[in-house]
């Protein structure tokens, strides 16, 4: 079989179970679980980049932030909240995959990379965000928020929370690295959580934002710039559907990009959702990219192998 270069974005459900608390005890049994298809790949002899989420552990530490302030802890921004987050879970997926990988006799190293990610500081979303984050809030708590600098909105029927932007990435700093770190034949966990969202200034110098970015178009830009063969989208079902839990529900073993971008004109992919995942396929195969397979973790293997998820193509 040829060996590929592929990025795999693990899915939430990677780490944190739905119907779960996830306590690091359960993460880090859950990451174990996961790490059966990523050996997998690994066996076949592809070279493999895994990126995750981090909205679950991100929200953890700003309730952490609120809980520490009232007490003089000085809080994270959330730029910091996302590199810290990159390397927790970064540490549970190299550990449990480490030892998955001496369980099947296959001796590989696996890093991790505190991954920034470029983000254009004139992006329409820096100056109307819409990403919720953090704790919910009362309206009497609407000034000492204001007092922070944070723009709030009425998240309906639940309250007030905190929205940052969601711009789209542009660039991956470390993609050299990355690079070379696959050639060398490491296994790179990168771009977690979207990367470290940073703006660069006309000298090349960085500086964080705060902002969220979309980890499947992260892994999408990353994938591309990397030259890679396949982008891997593992997520919640086997393939995608059209009219998804309607009487009529199409499953789609193929789509083209402009049959993806259709649908997306049609609403058949939520934003909240499949949407984003569509998009990031969609940018994967305009910035050049010939495959994307976006499919189940326990189908992940098979989808490489090609007998299983739904394959966008150019």
């Amino acid at each position: 079989m040829h060996a590929k270069t592929i990025v795999v974005a693990l899915g939430g459900n990677a780490l944190i179970e739905e119907g779960t608390k996830g306590t690091i005890e359960e993460q880090f049994a859950n990451t174990r679980k996961s790490m059966a298809a990523i050996v997998g790949l690994i066996k076949e002899g592809h070279h493999v980049v895994l990126s995750h989420g981090n909205g679950p552990q991100a929200g953890v530490h700003l309730v952490r932030n609120e809980v520490g302030s009232s007490n003089g802890a000085a809080p994270s921004p959330l730029n910091v909240i996302v590199a810290d987050t990159q390397g927790s879970i970064g540490y549970m997926i190299q550990q449990c995959l480490h030892n998955a990988l001496i369980k099947a006799g296959v001796k590989k190293d696996v890093v991790t990379v505190v991954t920034q990610v470029v983000v254009d500081k004139n992006d329409p979303s820096m100056k109307n965000p819409t990403k919720y984050v953090g704790l919910y809030f009362k309206e009497g708590d609407l000034e000492a928020c204001g007092a922070k600098g944070w723009v709030m909105k009425e998240d309906p029927g639940r309250g007030f929370r905190r929205v940052v932007a969601s711009p789209i990435p542009v660039d991956v700093v470390e993609k050299e690295t990355i690079h070379e770190l696959l050639k060398s034949g490491k296994v790179v966990i990168a771009v977690g959580g979207g990367g470290v969202p940073v703006c660069r200034d006309k000298d090349g110098s960085l500086e964080g934002v705060d902002a969220v970015i979309d980890k499947d178009r992260a892994s999408a830009l990353l994938a591309s710039q990397i030259k890679a063969d396949e982008l891997v989208i593992l997520t919640g079902v086997d393939k995608v559907a059209i009219n998804f839990k309607k009487p009529d529900m199409k499953v789609l073993d193929k789509m083209t990009v402009a049959e993806a971008q259709k649908h997306l004109a049609d609403k058949q992919f939520p934003a909240g959702s499949m949407g984003p995942k569509i998009e990031a396929a969609i940018d994967f195969i305009k910035l050049g990219g010939k495959l994307v397979v976006i499919t189940s973790l326990e189908k992940a293997q098979a989808a490489v192998d090609g007998t299983e998820g739904t394959r966008v193509v150019p």
